[in-house]
């Protein structure tokens, strides 16, 4: 029996949609990403020509398209479900091209979530692909093109091969340098603050200093809080003020996709890169026991923050049953300011349904798809839900013509902390105080402070800069923050982000010779013109050629203006085979030593980097950092592969007392400590009991 073709992106949402669909009526393929795109070995723009661009099949993907074809020949009818999304549209025409079906004909389907009365739904409203959506990502297409085959080359030739310039990427290094040199530049100031600790029914309360006479008064050095404590320390103190204020605390939106990449990164440690991943295997589907495979959740590339009427009224009856009346809040959604009409396009992200609790789900997940998958079925639940109400409690008091204050605060409505727990918070507790007592000082508590610097970038903290400066999309951050990664611009220090010498050195010959390409308003101002290509009220093709144009004269500058530049460092470290002193170099995968008597002499080594710490396994060789293929830094042996120890966390050298393994250091956001390196210890035990 003929059937109708319908043809996604990738073989995991075709699997999926397949099974919905039924084999009896649909076949359903897979065209595994883009089938067409510019040819990799040269520019594929023909600038002369109206920057008309020179598509090819992608080589290595004849037997896909090939059997596309050969499906689409018998098909009753063919469907184009690729994402809905610039990228999904420009697919889809691409498709539509290579198999000769119309683009104009109800060829195109979308859905937001894949479950089946989506899909059969979809499937009963085709539509003409749309080709502002598809002008939109050829403009981004070929502009990134017309930069990077252009300006890479000049960074090959004058610092080292395999370098990149890109119109998002080379901003957002520039972010992190930028931020560097804020750092580096910031002179620290010194300021006090003074503490009094006075005794209430047995409770301690603590007052710290305002001001004098009402009027708030900063403490710049030791000698101005000595001449206060010298006023004060025979004093007792006065309550003058109490005031207490019931505040709330909105309750939370639900995601977009940066602020799911903002809190995997705060909430669950995750990258950017590895939160993209699992939320594509929700979204694409999961074989859930007693259920099939299902997409757990909507689509992930947005930026709205809306919900469908359906998803609040499902959220609005689970919660009614689950918590009762008082927990759920009529939302009153408003538009992000500053999105367009194009960036608005799709629901934010949430579970297709809410009646699939994690817990209930949670063996049919691996343990990363659960934590994600957990963080965004409460983040949905909880923006349904009423805002948590506190009670605050503020006192003034007086020494003197000093004031100092106290504040306490208690909750008294979880509202949709109940659900979403993620915050750390404990009440305070304030005794029993009233206007006109009187308490004496038990203790006073001066403390020397200075000013801090910005702190560095952190995923987090990056993704969150690039979405409120309008610099990329949704799905261009986890990818943009891989590559200056990997192109060694920036590096990470634990959790921070900051620029290698590398990546300094490509920032001020970008700035000095295509300023353009590290301006922020620049880059902001492409995204915004981009959205009007989709929206239709821009021509793709002269937005591309006003955008390239004072790019193009800077080109031709650089070429001759840019002089070369050695990152090689000489060492006082002699070759061996030739008795040359050896340089640092930089290669692709990081810095090595090298003969500087090079090509004569072809010696290389890899530049270890020892801890001070004998190996705990064989007790004889260092212990070194290194790192894995992904750039995580782990420790191993000098001796390998004679001796295979490694390990993630850095071993310190100590003993356990209690069953004699070695130490590791395990640093979290508040400390880092020592803690046993076997899991099995006494010692971990009463840790994770506290």
């Amino acid at each position: 029996m003929p059937k109708a073709l319908v043809i996604v992106e990738s073989p995991a949402k075709a699997k999926t949609i397949e099974k919905f669909l039924g084999k009896n009526h649909y076949v359903v393929k897979a065209s595994v990403g883009h089938i067409r795109d510019l040819p990799k070995s040269r520019l594929g723009v023909d600038i002369d020509n109206n920057f008309e661009p020179e598509y090819i099949n992608i080589r290595g993907k004849g037997p896909v398209i090939k059997d596309l074809k050969k499906e689409a020949k018998k098909a009753t009818k063919v469907y184009l479900a690729t994402d809905p999304d610039r990228e999904g549209e420009a697919i889809s025409w691409h498709l539509s091209y290579i198999l000769g079906i119309d683009p104009k004909s109800q060829c195109r389907i979308e859905f937001n979530e894949i479950t089946k009365d989506t899909i059969k739904k979809a499937i009963k409203k085709p539509r003409q692909i749309n080709i502002d959506l598809v002008d939109a990502q050829q403009a981004r297409r070929v502009l990134d093109r017309l930069l990077g085959y252009q300006i890479s080359p000049i960074l090959w030739q004058k610092i080292r091969r395999g370098l990149s310039a890109g119109r998002v990427q080379s901003v957002t290094t520039k972010l992190v340098c930028a931020r560097e040199k804020e750092i580096e530049a910031f002179v620290p100031v010194e300021y006090w603050s003074l503490d009094l600790i006075s005794e209430v029914d047995g409770c301690p309360v603590e007052f710290s200093f305002y001001g004098l006479d009402g009027q708030k008064l900063d403490l710049e050095n030791e000698d101005q809080v000595n001449d206060i404590i010298e006023k004060i320390k025979a004093s007792s103190i006065l309550i003058k003020k109490i005031d207490t204020r019931t505040r709330k605390r909105t309750t939370v939106k639900p995601f977009t996709t940066s602020m799911l990449q903002q809190e995997a990164v705060n909430r669950l440690g995750f990258t950017t890169r590895k939160t993209m991943k699992i939320a594509q295997e929700l979204y694409e589907g999961v074989d859930i026991k007693g259920e099939g495979t299902v997409g757990l959740i909507s689509y992930i590339r947005t930026d709205s923050q809306r919900l469908s009427e359906e998803a609040k009224l499902s959220a609005k009856d689970f919660i009614l049953d689950s918590y009762g009346q008082k927990y759920h809040s009529e939302s009153k959604e408003k538009k992000a300011k500053g999105k367009s009409n194009s960036q608005d396009a799709h629901e934010a992200i949430r579970p297709t349904s809410v009646y699939r609790h994690p817990d209930d789900i949670k063996e049919s997940l691996s343990k990363d798809q659960y934590k994600l998958y957990n963080l965004i079925w409460r983040r949905f639940v909880a923006s349904q839900m009423s805002d948590a109400l506190y009670e605050n409690l503020s006192i003034e008091a007086q020494i003197d013509q000093y004031i100092f204050k106290a504040s306490g605060s208690k909750q008294i409505f979880d509202g949709f902390t109940k659900v979403y727990n993620f915050y750390e918070r404990e009440d305070k507790i304030l005794p029993e105080i009233q206007v006109g007592d009187r308490f004496d000082v038990k203790e006073i508590d001066p403390q020397q402070h200075f000013t801090q610097p910005p702190a560095r970038y952190t995923e987090a903290s990056l993704v969150k800069t690039l979405e409120e400066l309008g610099i990329g999309r949704p799905s261009t951050y986890a990818p943009t923050i891989g590559t200056i990664l990997n192109r060694g611009y920036v590096e990470k220090e634990g959790a921070s982000i900051k620029p290698t010498e590398l990546g300094n050195i490509v920032t001020d010959i970008l700035e000095e010779n295509f300023e353009m390409l590290t301006d922020v308003d620049y880059t902001a101002q492409m995204e915004s013109r981009l959205d009007q290509i989709e929206e239709g009220s821009e021509d793709w093709k002269h937005v591309v050629s006003e955008s390239y144009a004072p790019l193009a004269s800077s080109i031709k500058e650089a070429i001759e203006n840019i002089e070369k530049i050695n990152m090689d460092i000489e060492t006082d470290e002699i070759c061996e085979l030739c008795g040359s002193n050896m340089v640092i170099k930089h290669g692709r995968f990081g810095k090595f030593m090298a003969c500087k008597n090079y090509p004569e002499c072809k010696n290389t080594k890899p530049i270890v980097e020892k801890i001070g710490v004998k190996c705990p396994k064989c007790g004889d060789g260092d212990i070194i950092v290194r790192k894995s293929k992904r750039g995580r830094v782990f420790y191993g042996c000098s001796n390998y592969p004679d001796c295979d120890f490694v390990e993630w966390k850095k071993p310190n050298g100590e003993v356990c007392p209690e069953c004699g393994s070695y130490m590791v250091e395990k640093v979290t956001k508040k400390e880092s400590k020592s803690v046993c390196s076997n899991k099995d210890c006494i010692t971990n035990q009463k840790a994770k009991s506290k």
